[in-house]
């Protein structure tokens, strides 16, 4: 039973001031021993105002060969939230002024083994105090999904408000993940509505676990985050939660467990409509 650590942040939109706090955090959940440590959705600028240039100065720069240091440096795999980057995963630059909001796996020797795009954008309208999110404007949709094998178990990788389009779990569940990882910072209002029915519901359809790492709290930016990091087993339960503000939450994936269920019923073996 691999175990792997949520750290959960309230970040800011200054890149320094995250990066401090994501290396703390990320130093004191290796010391549980952990396979792995996932980090939430735009963890190093969360509503920075102008994503673009802190992807070009900071994290092409500095960001992301911070990650694969402390990866190397803790001996653990990270599976690092998002990051706005420059270019799309073919080498080509974004043209317009957008970024990508990329989600990388790195490997426990500091290599990026596995990298996918936010597919689905957050373009909608909350009752809550900024109203109007439409996160097209500054990011550029990814295309494709993406799986990563581990030592501990195959992932599908997918980002907060993928998880509301179950055609991506059943697309990735097809490739043979044990689990999802869907970093986020779900708005206050929507978070406190749907997120752990959401997560839930995932989980139960694929016989999967349901790994979210969270922003959670009041930010900078004046955007509030729901929280509530959680681990789902395959059978809906919530394994491990966290609150509000920063922490770590740990959990342990117990495949047996999980292999019992979908030999018990094989759900994926008896869809008749496709």
């Amino acid at each position: 039973m691999p175990k792997i650590a949520l750290v959960q942040m309230v970040s800011s939109w200054d890149f320094e001031k995250n990066l401090i706090s994501v290396e703390d955090l990320i130093r004191q959940a290796a010391k549980d021993d952990v396979a792995a440590i996932f980090l939430p959705e735009n963890f190093f600028a969360l509503a920075n105002p102008d994503p673009f240039e802190i992807a070009r100065a900071k994290i092409d720069k500095i960001g992301r060969r911070f990650i694969r240091q402390i990866a190397a440096d803790v001996n653990c795999w990270i599976f690092a939230g998002t990051m706005p980057v420059t270019h799309r995963e073919d080498g080509t630059e974004i043209k317009d002024g957008r970024v990508r909001a990329a989600s990388f796996v790195v490997d426990l020797d500091g290599v990026e083994v596995a990298r996918y795009d936010k597919i689905h954008m957050f373009d909608v309208v909350v009752d809550d105090n900024q109203k109007n999110y439409i996160e097209s404007a500054t990011f550029e949709p990814g295309g494709r999904i993406q799986a990563v094998e581990t030592p501990f178990g195959k992932f599908g990788l997918t980002v907060c408000y993928d998880i509301r389009f179950p055609e991506v779990y059943r697309r990735l569940r097809a490739l043979g993940v044990r689990s999802f990882t869907v970093p986020s910072a779900f708005t206050e209002t929507t978070g406190r509505a749907h997120f752990e029915i959401l997560m839930r519901a995932r989980a139960i359809e694929n016989f999967s676990f349901t790994i979210a790492a969270c922003q959670g709290g009041e930010h900078d930016s004046g955007r509030r985050t729901y929280g509530n990091s959680m681990v789902v087993d395959p059978w809906g339960e919530i394994i491990a939660r966290a609150g509000r503000g920063e922490q770590i939450i740990i959990a342990d994936l117990d495949y047996e467990r999980q292999d019992e269920m979908r030999n018990d019923m094989p759900v994926h073996k008896q869809e008749r409509i496709s």
